[in-house]
């Protein structure tokens, strides 16, 4: 017999009765609930549950179809195997190889244009350059930027052996890394503060070959259409060659470690050799600076040994693409507080996401130990970027100049308030290049300040008898308004960079009055990391841990937006020119002002300066073939081009192209 509990019927004189005020209340509410409930039911299909759910599976499931390949069929159907081997499991007539055929038959008859990993151009620009009779004539050399290539596990370690022979930086298995292994993930990508070099146990390496930087994940091209279009006039393995390099290290482990430059002037000898030809050198992003360390590194008698003569005699051009060679306003706010545009204008989702498996202190230990990633710091100080006074690329009506690379909203209280007690630093003011430059060095630990003395230097050189002698100080190869250009009059150079893309140029911080960098913690613990490693250990020990006051946390200011200003400042952040990652000055002041002066360019090489507009096609996802986003540009047309017809022996056809005011910007920087 079931036993069912009746609803309380009769009265209960131990509770109170309901009142005609609780009736009111309690119907008001239901009405309320049943308001709502039609209001659910009336909104747009386009909007309900019912709609975007599978929506989204069905948007999921096309992309994931998009970036199948033939061989990852092909791993699955081996992978399943092995794993019912494993448990001695068979499954009758297990066979997908009609799946796959299956599969491409339906893909082949997909528009290219709907397709996400191609629109259609594959070698479109090799095929025209053929058809104009034109063949490989100098072998090429592809250097790539920072983060382009893929990174992966060499350490036998018990902790780490999991990973070997795994991406964990590139491709899908670094996603899954990140997501379900996280912490080993940043422990084995962190390299050793004092050394720079591999931390105990961790063992990562580059990738190797053209695939090392053809994609970034499976879909993602990076390298892969310039390889395309260089195959369709007969370049192969033979006379191609992508030089990938762990962009962690700075430039001087890259050769104590990898022995990287040796390897890549005895590849350009061999070519050199074999083809009785001079090598063409396309580089991207940091890659450009990496040519410009090379070049210097390969001239030095204590280092390449190749002699004053070596590049003339063994490079015909030079194609720097997107380069940072005066560096990154975004680099320094990397630096300082681990944040850039791109973090702080997320929704608040994607900020909880981001800081969920980043969080800014984590991305500040990673971004200070790669030191290969410092050579983006800005360079030239106040004479380029400019003061106070004014920017070279400051918009003529102008409200606040981008001279100001960093401001804060709340002017600073006068020293010796309550605002500032005795230990703790003042209050900034608004900096310029040269000041925020020192003022982010002093907010770093001390072993960061070390690498960075002992690898870089930032500044500006006009005295040529100093840069002449530069030539045999490796701190200054990265930085070309301090060295000169190899003596090769008969090599050619051209700067291509993309423009019409908004790029960060200046920023707005905040501090937090009673929070403190983690670094001004250690040291008030007698946790200086001054004296790891120090070689004077008499003076660390007559320091004080309170020679130097605490330091605020600072990050930049998301909450502070104001249209009036010109630039306008959308959370904290002031656009400028550039190709939406590098600023205009970095892409073309060099080329078109300092590389022109005898100073920095004694052989008076030529550089041919192409500026190519954003135009990208809003279908496509990565822009079409006349986009100029600093990493897509590698899809660009224009620039398959320029590279082929160096190539090819026809790079005199390229023409200097502009469409910013950089010459007039270059103009009024200080260069004398």
């Amino acid at each position: 017999m079931t036993l069912v509990k009746r609803a309380k019927t009769w009265s209960d004189p131990d509770s109170a009765a309901p009142t005609d005020t609780t009736i009111a209340e309690a119907t008001a509410a239901l009405q309320s609930e049943v308001s709502a409930l039609k209001k659910e039911k009336s909104k747009p299909l386009l909007a309900s549950r019912r709609f975007l759910f599978p929506f989204g599976i069905i948007l999921g499931a096309l992309i994931a179809f998009s970036l199948i390949e033939p061989r990852d069929l092909q791993d699955l159907h081996a992978h399943l195997s092995l794993l019912l081997g494993e448990y001695e499991l068979s499954i009758p007539g297990l066979d997908l190889s009609s799946v796959e055929a299956e599969w491409q038959r339906l893909r082949s008859n997909i528009p290219e244009i709907w397709r996400f990993t191609n629109d259609g151009r594959e070698f479109e620009v090799g095929e025209a350059m053929s058809a104009r009779g034109l063949t490989a004539h100098h072998p090429v050399i592809l250097i790539p930027g920072v983060i382009s290539t893929g990174l992966e596990s060499w350490s036998t370690d018990p902790e780490y052996r999991p990973f070997f022979r795994q991406k964990l930086w590139g491709g899908f298995n670094m996603l899954s890394q990140v997501t379900f292994n996280r912490d080993k993930w940043i422990a084995a990508l962190l390299l050793d503060p004092v050394t720079g070099l591999d931390p105990p146990g961790a063992k990562i390496r580059a990738a190797e070959g053209i695939e090392a930087a053809a994609s970034f994940v499976q879909g993602y091209w990076v390298w892969a259409k310039i390889v395309e279009n260089l195959a369709a006039v007969n370049y192969d393995t033979n006379n191609l060659h992508l030089a990938p390099y762990d962009w962690r290290l700075s430039y001087y482990n890259l050769e104590e470690r990898d022995g990287y430059f040796s390897r890549l002037k005895t590849t350009i000898e061999g070519f050199k050799r074999r083809q009785n030809r001079k090598a063409v050198i396309a580089a991207h992003s940091m890659g450009a600076t990496v040519v410009l360390y090379f070049f210097k590194w390969v001239e030095s008698p204590e280092h390449g040994g190749g002699g004053p003569d070596w590049v003339e005699n063994h490079i015909e051009a030079y194609i720097s693409v997107a380069g940072t060679h005066l560096g990154v306003a975004k680099a320094m706010t990397a630096f300082l507080s681990g944040e850039m545009r791109d973090t702080v204008q997320m929704n608040r989702a994607g900020a909880y996401v981001l800081e969920r498996f980043f969080s800014r202190a984590e991305r500040q230990r990673l971004f200070r130990s790669w030191a290969g990633s410092a050579s983006m710091w800005i360079k030239g100080g106040d004479a380029i970027w400019g003061g106070l006074d004014g920017a070279p690329d400051d918009a003529h009506n102008c409200t606040q100049t981008h001279g100001s690379i960093i401001a804060f909203r709340t002017p600073p209280p006068p020293l010796g308030t309550a605002s500032t007690p005795a230990g703790v630093e003042p209050d900034p003011t608004n900096m310029t290049a040269d000041a925020a430059s020192a003022w982010i060095l002093e907010h770093t630990p001390s072993t960061f300040q070390k690498m960075m003395e002992t690898n870089f230097s930032f500044g500006i050189e006009r005295d040529e008898a100093v840069l002449k002698a530069n030539g045999a100080d490796h701190r200054k190869w990265t930085n070309p308004l301090e060295v000169q250009l190899p003596y090769a009059p008969s090599m050619k150079m051209f700067c291509v960079y993309g423009h019409g893309k908004e790029t960060e140029r200046s920023y707005w911080y905040a501090q937090q009055l009673n929070e403190y960098e983690e670094t001004s913690i250690d040291r008030s613990d007698g946790l200086d990391p001054l004296c790891v490693d120090a070689e004077d250990k008499a003076a660390c020990e007559a320091g004080s841990i309170f020679d130097r006051p605490l330091a605020r946390k600072s990050w930049i200011d998301a909450e502070f937006t104001d249209a009036k200003l010109v630039p306008e400042v959308l959370n904290g952040v002031a656009q400028g020119e550039g190709d939406g990652t590098v600023n205009l000055v970095s892409l073309g002041a060099m080329c078109v002002e300092g590389w022109k002066r005898p100073r920095w360019n004694p052989a008076n090489i030529s550089v041919v300066t192409v500026e190519l507009p954003h135009r990208p096609v809003p279908s496509l996802p990565r822009g079409g073939a006349n986009t100029s986003e600093h990493v897509d540009i590698l899809g660009s047309t224009r620039v398959n081009e320029i590279i082929l017809m160096a190539a090819t022996g026809v790079g005199h056809e390229v023409e200097e192209s502009f469409v910013s005011d950089i010459r007039r910007y270059a103009a009024k920087m200080k260069w004398d």
